[in-house]
């Protein structure tokens, strides 16, 4: 039987799905911009490593280009009368800023992380009652504050030489992860990354006590998983928001009746795909960039493997001598294939971009993935205020890369 769709349609639709062959901005990236952005993805995943940039900063780079981080800093971390805050952080697809309109598409996650999302929190909030009220007093009377204050205006004394609440989480940051799985509270961020948590009221507004039925947001949450893949099986689509599948296939039906997805079938693919009813195939595909290792494109891995037949896993955790690419490799797209890969590592200080090592893809032509690859990487140095870019001799593409810079 022939199937609805090759790969390569497959493929086009998955990358205009993300916004990829959205228009690029002839001036700087607005908030509007970043609008059109989540408008596609729906969410963006946070990360904390910063060994080029935190994962949440470059989704916006991948589809816009450069621009100042402060654009996305200021929609998710500052609300001011000219700039109302448009998202905030929760449990979706991992840690996640969301659009401020979806908060309560959430509640049910947080009514069944009601004591807490992690065991070892749960345990902490269930015999801390006394805590958890004293945390919220002080949050209340203080405002936005990190675990540290809190502990600081409660009088909680550290052990002598014990480590920042970042390493060694004492009982305040438990109970206070668990008051935000819950959406009792919520955060912002600062420059390092730190939450301060204040009440979710005073960040989601009058939105903070809406609540729809679980089935309901679950079939919104499918719409939108299947709306940002363009086309996906049903594990496609419980990955995204990290749904069960039983979740997922209780409510498909409703949105096929309702006309927003149709069921598909994609030339190698064994599971059946949902075809968004606004879905386009492209003819092509012109754009080049670098992906974040959580980029919505990619960071569920079966799903790029078989869109991309490209195999990709993440080795921060693998020790170094074991690991095949490097510690934080970022895939390249070029056209409508990722073609290569690179362990990037800027070099602040010394203002250099480091390529500690870079992978080509079998079967591309190694010569023009090296000469885009290299404007692409002078363009992220360049966002990230560096100056130069280095090629260290390890992996296939480095000499060709380095030639070509």
């Amino acid at each position: 039987m022939t199937a609805d769709l090759s790969v390569s349609q497959a493929r086009r639709i998955a990358l205009a799905a993300q916004g990829f062959t959205d228009p690029l901005p002839r001036g700087p990236v607005t908030r509007s911009h970043l609008r059109r952005v989540v408008g596609r993805t729906n969410l963006v995943q946070m990360d904390s490593v910063n060994i080029l940039a935190r994962a949440h900063y470059l989704p916006m780079f991948s589809r816009l280009g450069s621009y100042d981080d402060t654009v996305l800093e200021s929609a998710a971390w500052r609300d001011t009368a000219r700039s109302p805050r448009l998202l905030t952080e929760y449990w979706a697809h991992e840690a996640a800023l969301i659009p401020i309109d979806d908060w309560p598409l959430m509640r049910w996650r947080m009514d069944e992380y009601r004591g807490g999302r992690y065991r070892y929190a749960r345990e902490v909030l269930a015999r801390s009652q006394a805590l958890a009220a004293d945390v919220r007093d002080v949050i209340v009377s203080r405002g936005a504050s990190t675990p540290r204050e809190i502990e600081e205006t409660l009088g909680i004394e550290r052990t002598p030489g014990e480590k920042g609440s970042w390493w060694t989480r004492g009982e305040v940051k438990h109970v206070c992860e668990a008051l935000f799985a819950s959406g009792d509270l919520s955060a912002t961020r600062n420059g390092n990354f730190v939450r301060h948590y204040d009440l979710a009221e005073r960040i989601v507004g009058e939105r903070v006590d809406v609540r729809v039925d679980r089935r309901d947001a679950h079939r919104e949450l499918v719409a939108r998983a299947a709306a940002a893949h363009g086309v996906g099986t049903v594990a496609d689509l419980a990955d995204y928001y990290r749904l069960k599948t039983a979740d997922v296939r209780a409510v498909l039906g409703d949105l096929v009746d309702d006309g927003v997805v149709r069921e598909v079938s994609v030339d190698g693919w064994s599971d059946r795909a949902y075809l968004h009813r606004d879905a386009t195939v492209p003819r092509s595909v012109r754009r080049s960039t670098l992906l974040s290792p959580f980029d919505p494109l990619v960071f569920f891995r079966p799903r790029t493997e078989r869109l991309f037949d490209f195999r990709y896993r993440i080795e921060i955790y693998v020790p170094e001598h074991k690991r095949v690419h490097g510690y934080y490799v970022l895939p390249y797209l070029l056209g409508e294939q990722v073609v290569a890969r690179v362990d990037l590592k800027a070099d602040r200080p010394g203002g250099v971009l480091d390529v500690l090592s870079s992978h080509v893809e079998p079967g591309v032509d190694e010569g023009v993935v090296a000469e885009s690859l290299a404007a692409d990487l002078r363009a992220t140095a360049a966002w990230r205020g560096l100056a130069d870019v280095r090629i260290h001799p390890r992996g296939e593409l480095a000499g060709v890369l380095s030639a070509a810079l």
